[in-house]
């Protein structure tokens, strides 16, 4: 405890730097994987590809990937960019399949009604079809976002600053208190960005909260 309050601005940047990590292939990933899981939807012939060639992504060792996209992107070994675009793969992998499946799961009779109201196919899209799948997409956006913040910490061995510096430096001193801490920040992390995603879903789904979560 002594250890963490003599150096809480530190602790405060590291996390700071791996809530950034963590937090913005999130977004990017998941602005990716809609388009991508609509189309596996709404071509039967494009699920099993896109749901199996973008779920082989997330087999890429973390490592190995952070090692590699330096060669393809053009940035420096250190540069948290590759984190970013790494992380953002991930995300994209796990949320593919989420988006198509909770597009699949809106009733093929509410999508109807829809349509014979005057809701182009667009429209439908953004008013019933998307509103009515965030809870599935909510949650495998919640496996993504606990996924994130672990493997933000590999970068540690890459040399990117996070939250997993604390663990390195504590093994290499053979000193645990910044080690602990490390671990508790992570955790914090995973259930801030567990909180945030469960709010948001709820704000996106008034109807949810009006019945209690039934259908």
């Amino acid at each position: 405890m002594t250890w963490f309050l003599d150096h809480i601005p530190e602790v405060l940047r590291l996390a700071w730097t791996h809530a950034y990590l963590a937090g913005i292939p999130l977004v990017v990933g998941l602005a990716l994987a809609l388009p991508l899981g609509w189309l596996a939807r709404r071509y039967a012939w494009l699920y099993a590809p896109f749901t199996a060639g973008f779920g082989l992504l997330y087999t890429i060792p973390s490592l190995a990937l952070f090692v590699m996209l330096p060669l393809f992107t053009g940035y420096g070994i250190l540069s948290p960019v590759n984190v970013v675009i790494a992380l953002s793969l991930y995300t994209l992998a796990l949320l593919v399949r989420t988006v198509a499946d909770g597009l699949g799961a809106v009733p093929d009779h509410v999508q109807n009604a829809a349509t014979a109201m005057g809701y182009t196919r667009g429209k439908r899209f953004f008013a019933i079809e998307l509103p009515l799948a965030v809870p599935v997409i909510a949650a495998g956006l919640r496996v993504a976002a606990v996924s994130n913040v672990s493997i933000v910490s590999v970068g540690t061995i890459i040399g990117v600053q996070q939250l997993g510096l604390l663990f390195s430096d504590g093994f290499n001193r053979d000193f645990y208190d910044p080690l602990v801490v490390g671990i508790i920040g992570c955790v914090v992390l995973a259930l801030l960005f567990d909180g945030i995603i469960i709010l948001l879903a709820r704000l996106l789904t008034p109807w949810q909260r009006a019945t209690g979560g039934r259908a």
